[in-house]
């Protein structure tokens, strides 16, 4: 145990995604009587959403944990490499045990849990993953996954009657019949779909990010927040155009633009709000202008406007032709 209060009723820590494998593993812990204190975890790549949906039912305290500074770091150069894309999960992983594992000390609690189920993930939760995750974040033998723990190794909670290994369970694998009918059975509700909420792992998003780690070494958490919205044109290592394509998103780059970006919009039709980061030369304001015309709604063969903001005041362009996708195509991150 942690070096916190003690009291009688064993306590757990968990990582609580919020999906339905977070919410099952808390459940099976609740039934046996214990204490459970959630904790969730965000950066710009994924969030409390779906944890927070849970909150007054969950009956467990939940804790929101912002790990951007520490995780921006990790995501560079992870030490066990990445997934499909752009997820580092056994070092994701590992990192999070340590955090939840600090939060057991000072909370005085037993173990700690998650909702990993043996090999539903090929690459983070084979079982030389799962060893792996638990090995280096310092916790080993007090990492419990109750929904596969009788096909793992037995823990230090199990041995030490912390936990009732015999009603834990043997889950294995990407089907989720048996989670759904377990859901059921402890009126589990309204949980999210399989497909997950890191961006990271999104084969769009990985390549934008990718090319960003290339440019910027060190960005900022907006340079990060723009990469989930608009097209992307790289134009040079410092200079980048972002497109916005809905309302939406045109409302999104607007308040993530900063003081040493430009803006600009077409005058007249309905249009993209489209985004030069680091502006240096004329030719570029003029191609990002003539871009913005192309994603316009200005009929076919015609010209237009396109007004600009910077941070000398801005001014009017015009009238231009628009790009063609010939154009565009060779800066397009895809």
């Amino acid at each position: 145990m942690g070096t916190g209060e003690r009291s009688d009723r064993v306590k757990a820590v968990g990582i609580f995604s919020g999906g339905l494998d977070s919410l099952l593993a808390v459940r099976l812990l609740q039934r046996q009587g214990i204490e459970v204190i959630c904790v969730t975890f965000v950066t710009p790549f994924f969030g409390a959403r779906a944890a927070l949906r849970h909150k007054e039912r969950l009956g467990a305290r939940l804790e929101i944990r912002d790990i951007t500074e520490p995780y921006m770091q990790l995501l560079k150069a992870p030490p066990h490499g990445y997934g499909r894309n752009m997820n580092p999960c056994i070092d994701c992983h590992a990192f999070m045990f340590r955090v939840a594992g600090g939060i057991m000390e000072a909370e005085g609690a037993h173990f700690l849990f998650s909702g990993e189920v043996l090999d539903e993930r090929p690459f983070s939760q084979r079982r030389d993953a799962l060893r792996i995750v638990a090995r280096e974040s310092g916790y080993a033998e007090r990492i419990v996954r109750p929904l596969s723990a009788l096909l793992l190794e037995e823990t230090l909670p199990e041995k030490n009657g912390w936990v009732d290994r015999s009603k834990l369970l043997d889950l294995r694998g990407r089907s989720r019949k048996r989670q759904m009918e377990l859901a059921k059975s402890l009126g589990v509700e309204d949980y999210p779909d399989p497909a997950g909420g890191c961006k990271l792992t999104e084969p769009g998003f990985a390549r934008r990010l990718k090319d960003l780690f290339r440019c910027d070494p060190d960005p900022s958490v907006r340079d990060i927040e723009l990469l989930k919205v608009g097209r992307h044109l790289r134009l040079d290592p410092s200079t980048k155009i972002v497109v916005g394509r809905t309302h939406k998103e045109n409302q999104r780059i607007e308040a993530l633009s900063g003081p040493e970006d430009v803006r600009l919009w077409v005058e007249g039709p309905p249009g993209p709000t489209v985004l030069i980061r680091n502006p240096a030369r004329e030719e570029t304001l003029l191609f990002a202008a003539r871009v913005a015309v192309r994603y316009s709604d200005a009929p076919k063969g015609t010209t237009a406007m396109v007004r600009f903001a910077d941070a000398s005041g801005g001014g009017l362009l015009g009238p231009l032709e628009p790009c063609t996708d010939a154009d565009i195509q060779p800066y397009l991150i895809r």
